[in-house]
């Protein structure tokens, strides 16, 4: 049986303080909601806030007492994502990377073949046969230590710190069956 992993912190992509524009609900019904994204398994939810939040917001979901957050409201998609919520996700994701910079950096320090001719690494964008064997090669002689390591090392790699977007983003897009770094979603 599969574990459900859950969140404890999550970061604000946008805030609707009259909720959803398209909602039918009657306006004196209707509360703020907020579009957050999880700093660990990058799970996409929508929130109702106790108070106004703003974007960038560092916001506690887990178990206990929640200062900024009422409840969770639902688990939501890419394309359930508003547009200024698309937006932002970009930055929000490198932010959240940088700050757990060694994580990041150790999946090429570990990663696995998946199969006999595919390897983890490959998932990545830009990554082909050729670039995976650079990498393997240059980890061989020593580990990684950050993203300008890797940089340095790697001649021919492009920017790895984007490459780890591009690789959440289409992987909360649910356009590939392996999940490296998003928490899958159970429906």
């Amino acid at each position: 049986m599969v574990q459900k992993r859950f969140e404890t912190e999550a970061i604000v992509l946008d805030y609707l303080q009259s909720g959803h524009l398209g909602d039918n609900t009657p306006s004196y019904k209707r509360v703020p909601i907020a579009q957050i994204i999880g700093v660990n398994f990058f799970s996409l939810l929508e929130v109702v806030p106790k108070s106004e939040v703003s974007t960038h917001d560092i916001v506690f979901i887990g178990k206990g007492d929640r200062q900024k957050v009422s409840h969770v409201k639902r688990r939501i998609t890419y394309d359930e994502l508003t547009s200024f919520a698309k937006s932002e996700i970009d930055e929000v994701l490198k932010e959240i990377i940088m700050k757990d910079e060694k994580r990041f950096v150790n999946f090429f320090n570990k990663s696995q073949p998946l199969s006999i001719r595919y390897h983890q690494l490959e998932l990545l964008p830009g990554v082909g046969k050729k670039l995976m064997k650079e990498i393997l090669t240059e980890r061989e002689k020593r580990d990684f230590d950050s993203f300008k390591d890797i940089q340095e090392r790697i001649s021919s790699i492009p920017d790895p710190l984007n490459m780890i977007v591009k690789r959440i983003i289409s992987e909360l897009n649910d356009e590939d069956r392996y999940k490296i770094f998003v928490n899958p979603i159970f429906r």
